[in-house]
């Protein structure tokens, strides 16, 4: 091991300003910075606001300052599913509703973990893991289906959205003080061998994170009047809905145990199903599991449901390579690596083993551009309002789409046999710190 030495750095100095464009290059940066300086605008060449296959879906949402594009992005798909049936525009679900309860449900699902793990010490590499995640509001398909299937769901106007819900970071920050500090009385009730006192212990716990749920965002309704006018004027009223009669009654076709996460992860093994423990958020519901397969197999199940009708939720890492104003996704899009010389590019399966890969943002796909067979480019609709893209939707090239995004959420229908045979089976566990986009 040795010291960075004054000859070195001198060297280093001396390379750098033997060539001017070094200079150029510099005072272009640091006028309009990185981002700006590498932008590529022919990616505009190809991202041009046309598809061969486009969905109906009306105007976007907007998730503010919150980690629920994953509900946001669930809600959407059933959104338009609810439109198409009823013949309705610009009828929207209240994030907030499932939100409260995700909170609720994930309390207790972190609970029983911390009393489950009660006898690893506390920096047990588990427990640490449930600790970091405590109080989080990001998530998954899966998990928003359960809530959804035991909770329901209401109308916008039924339950609105806050300041809090708009933007969580103020709660996340208490209900992950709360929990942490409840993990450590559920821990040592469990090693004193209290179990008579962990039971009410937990209530006790779990009734004072409803408190400052229900204080941040509000009681969830009990009932509510679904009220609205179709696409031919046609008025419409039904009282007294409960959210669970709601999801009986008008999602009774909707076939949530048909769909799939597809997931390409290329640092593990492919047609394997995977279970992430981390993420099961409420007991009894579907666990969050993950049919790992190659790329290709993801694009053409998510064009078969567009094809059908049907949106498809993705997960992505959507701030590489992206820009909010153009709403365009590319991978040439800023050349940042030509503005410093250097060569940054890792395969998909590095990315992920170094950290350099996640998946940070769930978005819908409503839209394909192909020319015979190959696909061109997709209409992501996403939920960060109608202010960035085009209107809120963003263009996204094939080439991202194979670097860039991790999951799927698609109908078995859209598998292979031999796939569906998988998606159905055993899964294989995966520890919490096990980097599966």
């Amino acid at each position: 091991m040795t010291a960075i030495s004054e000859q070195e750095i001198a060297g280093f100095s001396a390379d750098f300003n033997s060539n001017e464009k070094n200079k150029v290059a510099s005072r272009a940066v640091r006028r309009s910075g990185l981002y700006e300086a590498s932008f590529n605008d022919r990616v505009s060449e190809r991202l041009n606001h046309v598809f061969s296959t486009e969905l109906d879906v009306g105007g976007v949402t907007d998730q503010k300052h919150s980690g629920r594009c994953w509900e946001f992005a669930t809600l959407n798909v059933l959104r338009h599913y609810f439109c198409k049936k009823n013949k309705v525009k610009n009828f929207t679900f209240s994030q907030a509703y499932n939100f409260f309860w995700d909170k609720i449900e994930r309390a207790n699902a972190f609970y029983n973990a911390m009393i489950k793990l009660a006898d690893k010490p506390i920096n047990d590499r588990e427990v640490q893991s449930w600790l970091e995640f405590a109080g989080q509001d990001g998530g998954l398909w899966s998990m928003a289906i359960n809530l959804v299937k035991k909770y329901g769901v209401v109308p916008s106007y039924a339950m609105p959205e806050s300041f809090n819900s708009n933007n969580t970071t103020a709660l996340i920050d208490s209900l992950a003080r709360k929990e942490r500090k409840d993990a450590l009385l559920l821990r040592k009730l469990v090693n004193e061998g209290k179990q008579d006192e962990l039971e009410a212990a937990k209530k006790k716990c779990l009734g004072e994170v409803y408190r400052m749920v229900a204080v941040a965002l509000g009681e969830p309704p009990k009932k509510f009047d679904l009220e609205y006018r179709d696409d031919d004027k046609k008025y419409h009223l039904e009282k007294d809905l409960t959210p669970q009669a709601f999801v009986q009654k008008y999602f009774k076709d909707f076939k949530f145990d048909d769909y799939v996460v597809l997931s390409n992860c290329p640092n593990h093994a492919f047609n394997k199903l995977y279970h992430m423990p981390l993420y099961d958020n409420v007991e009894g519901g579907y666990q969050i599991k993950f049919l790992n397969v190659p790329i290709e197999y993801l694009a053409n199940a998510a064009v078969a449901q567009l094809k059908a009708g049907d949106a498809v939720i993705f997960g992505n890492d959507v701030l590489k390579q992206m820009e909010r104003k153009t709403g365009y996704l590319d991978t040439e899009l800023y050349k940042t690596d030509e503005l410093f010389g250097v060569d940054t590019k890792m395969s998909k399966a590095d990315r992920l083993n170094t950290g350099e890969g996640f998946a940070t943002h769930d978005m819908t796909l409503v839209g394909v551009d192909e020319d015979h067979g190959h696909i061109r480019k997709w209409k992501v609709e996403n939920s960060w309002g109608d202010k960035f893209g085009h209107k809120g939707f963003y263009e996204m090239s094939q080439p991202w789409f194979e670097d860039y995004v991790y999951d799927v959420v698609v109908r078995k229908e859209f598998l292979t046999k031999e796939q569906v045979e998988l998606a159905e089976g055993p899964a294989v566990d995966l520890k919490p710190w096990d980097n599966i986009g």
